[in-house]
């Protein structure tokens, strides 16, 4: 079991709030942000639809305090695999946004890698203090 400390809380609530406004944003506006950043409309509706049980499970997880290793471990996992979609989709050219929507893709992918490193480090510096 892994105890949720302040800062990991912190993190959590942070990736929530986050997570939350983009699924707010991208699941009520993607006829309006389709055009302006160039992705396709249901790319976004849908990213937006998949953050919404994000969003609860973060949540969630927050508001405990333990939880599971390995449901934190998933956690850092799913955002990093977050991270990755959205560069490969760049990258493989599955989409072709303008220069606003790259940006768009790419500061978004760096907030979530942000995060979970703050998830992974949190973790760690869980590990490291508990007694040898």
């Amino acid at each position: 079991m892994l105890n949720i400390s302040p800062f990991l809380r912190s993190v959590l609530l942070v990736d929530a709030a986050a997570s939350g406004a983009m699924a707010l944003l991208l699941a009520a506006g993607p006829g309006f942000l389709g055009p302006f950043l160039g992705l396709p409309v249901s790319l976004l509706f849908w990213a937006g639809v998949v953050l919404i049980p994000w969003t609860a499970l973060l949540l969630m997880l927050a508001r405990r305090t333990k939880t599971s290793r390995l449901l934190f471990y998933d956690v850092v996992v799913i955002n990093a695999l977050w991270v990755a979609a959205s560069l490969g989709i760049l990258v493989g050219g599955l989409v072709e946004p303008n220069l606003l929507g790259t940006a768009f893709i790419i500061a978004q992918a760096l907030a979530v890698a942000g995060l979970a490193v703050l998830q992974l480090a949190g973790m760690r510096r869980r590990v490291e203090e508990l007694p040898a």
